[in-house]
């Protein structure tokens, strides 16, 4: 059976691909955004995209077009489709239909950490031994791919609140029916499609109508947009989460270092073990004990996981180190929220001390060009002792307003290359550069490592 995936690019489309060419589909693909580290597994896996969206690429005719979240009515594929009468279905309906039925999927929603947290569950799973199956929207580096079917039960899921297709406007993660689910935090995000945050919390609400009730909620101690939605109803029992200072708590961090590389492990205020680990940042804490609640709710003994998380290795996009030339070390970050980007700052600046640390920010979210967050970003890049923006084109809203109150540690530019050549001619040894964005930045990483080595663009 022939399946062509219209944005199969995306973080998840991509996935989605690898499962479906895992499970003995013929996959094929159109994309008008090709970049990394999506486009590198698709071509590593011999699955052909086509960049564009031509009605071209859709000859042969597929047995099945899978259309992404992205396009809408008015793209050439997608109105051939139609036109056509060629079948189709969003990826989060394949999704349900072909890989999570009769599985003990574990779903991991919230606003900010999905990908990380799905990555260790899958990770503590895996070290396990449960070989479980996953769809992550990043690459964890343990795994060097962002899906596979697996040869357990056990299937983990980055639940996503974005809506489904254009032709389904509920949140995707509604179609996937955990018997597990993290709900990590929620915050006002995708303005393009949410008027507000009730909207998101509806989105949620029913999230949780799907858990069965001998399932587990997990979701942090505190959080009152995330008790609001289990306020609406709830049917499963649900553990909080938090660090040492919240009470009646099913699992607790304490004794945190300040970078958050270090935390014990405490259930039900019995000490369990203790984490010693790359990650760093009080979030990513969170990250960790939210992971380490889920797999054991999948039968994965405590000390098990902490152990796991000690030797995981991370995610491409989530503060990797792209490189390090002449002392500088470059970070490539997915941040794309305020408040991401200012946990992503607190997390390095406890680790590097005084060093100077540079942001480079690419507003480039859809919340982000509509300027909802404008007011929240500068208080969020305090930490930077530099900062550098990009203004392009498609932006609705100037920058340098927004961010006056940082004085002249902040900076806007209107071209790419102008921030490499800035970057290059302000660099010192022993500086931390993290290019925050949540697309290809115009490879924006790699010339910036190339001119440190003095090579030009």
């Amino acid at each position: 059976m022939h399946l062509h995936i219209l944005g199969i690019c995306g973080t998840f489309m991509a996935g989605l691909a690898l499962l479906a060419r895992e499970r003995g589909f013929h996959v094929s693909g159109s994309d008008a955004n090709v970049y990394p580290p999506m486009s590198e597994q698709l071509q590593a896996a011999g699955i052909g995209v086509h960049e564009g969206y031509e009605p071209a690429a859709l000859s042969p005719t597929p047995d099945l077009v899978v259309v992404g979240n992205a396009l809408s009515r008015g793209n050439p594929a997608v109105e051939y489709v139609l036109a056509k009468g060629l079948p189709y279905t969003s990826g989060p309906q394949w999704l349900a239909e072909q890989i999570l039925q009769g599985r003990w999927v574990l779903a991991v929603a919230g606003t900010h950490g999905k990908t990380t947290t799905s990555s260790l569950l899958a990770w503590i799973l895996e070290y396990a031994g449960h070989g479980p199956g996953y769809l992550i929207g990043g690459v964890p580096r343990d795994f060097g791919v962002s899906a596979q079917l697996g040869r357990s039960p056990y299937f983990v899921v980055e639940a996503d609140e974005y809506d489904t297709a254009f032709f389904d406007k509920r949140s995707k993660f509604v179609h996937y029916r955990p018997r597990t689910l993290v709900l990590n935090n929620l915050e006002y995000d995708h303005a393009d499609i949410f008027p507000n945050l009730e909207a998101i919390q509806q989105q949620f609400h029913y999230l949780v109508r799907t858990v069965p009730s001998n399932g587990l909620i997990l979701a942090p101690a505190g959080d009152n947009a995330l008790e609001a939605v289990l306020a609406m109803g709830c049917w499963t029992p649900v553990a909080p989460i938090g660090m040492a200072k919240e009470k009646d708590c099913a699992l607790t961090a304490a004794a945190v270092a300040e970078d958050g590389s270090r935390f014990e492990v405490w259930r039900e205020g019995a000490y369990q073990s203790q984490v010693s680990w790359s990650l760093l940042g009080h979030h990513n804490v969170a990250n960790g004990l939210a992971a380490i609640g889920a797999a054991h709710h999948a039968g994965v003994p405590i000390e098990q996981a902490c152990q796991a998380l000690e030797r995981f290795q991370g995610v491409r996009r989530r503060l990797e180190v792209c490189g390090k030339v002449k002392g500088v070390t470059v970070y490539d970050d997915f941040a794309h929220h305020p408040t991401a980007i200012a946990k992503t700052l607190a997390g390095l600046r406890a680790r590097v001390g005084e060093a100077r640390l540079i942001a480079v920010l690419e507003p480039r979210s859809n919340t982000m060009k509509l300027g909802i967050h404008k007011e929240s970003l500068a208080p969020a890049l305090t930490l930077a002792d530099r900062v550098l923006l990009y203004q392009p084109p498609d932006l609705a809203w100037p920058l340098a307003p927004a961010f006056h109150s940082l004085g002249a540690k902040a900076s806007v530019f209107a071209d790419i290359q102008a921030i490499v050549d800035n970057l290059c001619a302000h660099a010192q040894e022993g500086d931390h550069i993290v290019i925050m964005s949540n697309g290809g930045f115009g490879h924006i990483h790699q010339r910036l490592l190339k001119a440190l080595q003095g090579g030009g663009q």
